[in-house]
């Protein structure tokens, strides 16, 4: 009876966590795609390449959007993509960094494979951008169906809400994180409401059931009818949202609450929009407002810019995640990562990061002044995110999961489909600012690039003639004294003698009795097991040689490390070492494998970079830095 009891109370448990897991991905993982009905169907009849209300154009559009959801959300992202998970963590870099374990070290291929699924990540700090932007812009609109005359107080009030949400950032998303749920509850219970009541009026919209209706569309529109696909698409943008918070909140939660809420709210208010054009054409310019009574405009206002703002917080909040897994992978350089929460490690906030994503989402809205003009540059480098998923799919079915080309072929060319499709439609809009987030994506992915290059160019310079490190140890200079204490020097490469300590026997004759040479490595992986995170050997002479292994969502900290090497017998006390770090000044000079413009960019990241300090948590006080300057 006791075990009985035992099992009842932890089913109990197992499922209020899922229900709370369910009900926190409502905001997190579905903020995004969730506020698509402020703007998708509007964008469909009245933007830039909005086409005739007609009955017939109207049952093709909802069709197309019933199918789109269907396909690329539910059946590439939820069934396939959802699967491909690295140590169950999710999100591009994470699957680029699976396609990287499932190809030969060195290989062309890889390095390719590496390369496109780098610049897949790069775009999203565009997407970024860019989703603040027209979510908050158009939910404050919705001032103008209220009062015309309020239209000059659009732009700044949406200006004030960026930066507001802005400014909350670092105190973290805990702050405003509690009100997730709720927000987007009444919210998905608001479309779900204005849609049926919409559709009740006109049921004839349903037959837009039926997928050829999407096809007649396509074929009777022509070219028009496909440019249509570029506003069709803005009805699964989000959808990367799923495979990225994949490690917060597992694969089944996210799965529920798509299924039980998320979706069936996104068709019916889609439907009810579809349906209130039928009755009113007219209705193009804001069918979703279109859908609200009168007496609630304002409520409804004011509920739809919390939404966004909870849309908003989600992918920022993944452009902070990003950037840290882009560090441990050594794509960008140190910054300051500040931990929000006790509890939760993913919640972090980047200093550098939110005031780029502040100023550019504030430039976007002045420069555009619409959320229409601002859904004409949406797309096309979440499309081409959405595509290079699809591509590296397939080499983790191929490589990963031993299917054979039929099987992983078939479905992966259907995706292939659609995401072509989506992408040549929104090609189109590169002339109506959808060179923007592409421009961002293309100057993210030079300066990882740049970074990664720069410092294996530089390592080649720092290391051109260092000695073994197995080789110092057992053949000390004789003119080297040996100091009480303990030092720990920092190193890039475990086997080789790091500078620092060259530099320093050459400049104070002198070595401490006990010395370890520390070097943290970064796995392609998130986490590091606590039994394989730290190893520690031996040399000759006093000499210890500790390697730590950190995956790419864990931070670096090295009295943690020091107190698991004390675990496997090294007897170094975090207050009796000293620790001696190297610190290079760059000195752009022509370099056969680096162009010189890129060249000053890796100074410039170099020289704003944080510290090895502050960024490994070692305590200042006990710190001593031998610079040196280097041309590269």
């Amino acid at each position: 009876m006791p075990g009985n009891s035992s099992n009842g109370s932890s089913d109990s448990q197992t499922r209020r966590r899922f229900a709370i897991l369910s009900f926190t991905a409502l905001g997190v993982v579905y903020g995004d795609i969730g506020t698509s009905p402020l703007y998708a169907v509007r964008e469909c009849f009245h933007g830039h390449y909005g086409i005739e209300a007609t009955a017939e154009n109207v049952l093709g559009v909802l069709s197309l959007v019933l199918w789109s959801l269907i396909v690329v959300v539910t059946i590439k992202y939820l069934v396939f993509v959802a699967r491909a998970d690295n140590h169950g963590e999710g999100g591009v870099i994470a699957l680029t960094a699976l396609v990287g374990a499932c190809l030969p070290t060195g290989s062309h291929r890889r390095r390719v494979a590496l390369a496109v699924g780098l610049f897949a990540a790069a775009l999203l700090y565009g997407d970024s951008m860019i989703t603040p932007s027209i979510s908050v812009l158009s939910a404050v609109e919705g001032i103008r169906i209220i009062a015309p005359r309020f239209d000059p107080y659009v732009i700044p009030v949406t200006v004030a809400v960026l930066v507001g949400l802005f400014a909350l950032q670092r105190k973290g998303a805990t702050q405003i994180g509690t009100l997730f749920g709720p927000i987007m509850l009444v919210w998905f219970a608001l479309l779900i409401v204005l849609g049926i009541n919409s559709i009740v009026t006109s049921p004839a919209i349903l037959d837009a059931i039926g997928p050829w209706h999407g096809m007649r569309f396509l074929l009777r529109n022509g070219s028009h009818g496909f440019l249509v696909l570029g506003a069709v698409f803005l009805v699964v943008t989000g959808a990367e949202a799923l495979y990225a918070d994949l490690g917060h909140f597992g694969r089944r939660p996210i799965h529920f609450a798509w299924l039980a809420g998320v979706l069936p709210a996104l068709l019916c208010n889609y439907f009810g929009q579809g349906a209130l054009l039928l009755r009113d054409p007219s209705a193009a310019h804001h069918p979703f407002y279109g859908l609200v009574p009168a007496w609630a405009h304002i409520p409804v206002v004011l509920l739809a810019t919390a939404a966004t703002v909870v849309a908003s917080q989600a992918v920022i909040s993944g452009a902070f995640s990003l950037t840290k897994q882009a560090i441990q992978m050594g794509y960008l350089p140190r910054l300051r990562v500040i931990h929000t929460s006790r509890s939760e490690p993913g919640q972090i906030y980047i200093p550098q990061i939110n005031m780029i994503l502040l100023v550019a989402t504030v430039a976007l809205v002045l420069g555009f002044r619409s959320s229409s003009q601002l859904a004409a540059a949406y797309g096309v480098a979440v499309t081409t995110t959405m595509l290079i998923t699809t591509v590296l799919m397939y080499v983790v079915a191929r490589r990963r999961w031993g299917w054979s080309p039929w099987k992983a072929g078939v479905p992966m060319a259907i995706f292939l489909v659609v995401d072509l499709s989506f992408f040549a439609a929104n090609i189109s809009k590169i002339t109506h600012g959808a060179w923007f987030p592409l421009a961002i994506g293309a100057a993210a992915f030079v300066m990882m690039t740049t970074w990664k290059k720069g410092r294996a160019i530089l390592a080649q310079k720092l290391y051109a003639d260092a000695q073994p490190l197995d080789r110092f140890a057992h053949e000390l200079p004789a003119d080297a004294s040996r100091v009480p204490g303990k030092a720990v020097f920092l190193a890039g490469r475990p086997q080789i003698t790091p500078p620092a300590l060259i530099h320093n026997l050459k400049h104070n004759h002198a070595i401490h009795e006990h010395v370890a040479v520390l070097t943290v490595l970064s796995e392609d992986k998130p986490r590091v097991p606590r039994d394989q995170k730290v190893s520690v050997e031996k040399l000759e002479n006093g000499f210890f040689r500790i390697v730590a292994h950190y995956g790419f969502m864990e931070d670096p900290n090295v009295p943690h490390v020091l107190a698991l090497a004390r675990e496997r017998g090294l007897d170094f006390e975090l207050n009796e070492v000293s620790f001696f770090l190297g610190r290079e000044t760059l000195l752009p000079d022509r370099h056969p494998l680096m162009p010189i413009w890129r060249e000053r960019i890796f100074a410039f990241m170099s020289r704003n970079a944080q510290g090895p300090t502050a960024f490994f948590g070692i305590p200042p006080e006990q710190v001593v830095e031998l610079g040196a300057q280097v041309k590269i």
